[in-house]
């Protein structure tokens, strides 16, 4: 018999999702020893100090910044 070209059977599915699955975690492997530790600042000391905000002011900023970032 012979057996259509265009069919997807359920063996050839789960052997392909896992070659996919293996091939990626092989390339997020190898990216990941690849890529440099990322650099970040370091935050400040703890406790941080309470800042009273004015809650007009704040919904302002917060209404412009929706407005000009596109929301």
């Amino acid at each position: 018999m012979k057996k259509n070209e265009d069919t997807c059977s359920r063996r050839s599915m789960l052997t392909g999702s896992a070659l996919l699955l293996a091939g990626g975690m092989a390339g997020r492997i190898s990216t990941s020893y690849a890529a440099p530790a990322p650099a970040s600042a370091p935050a400040p000391p703890l406790p941080w100090k309470w800042t009273k905000l004015d809650p007009l002011e704040a919904g302002r900023r917060a209404y412009r910044a929706y407005l000009t970032g596109g929301g």
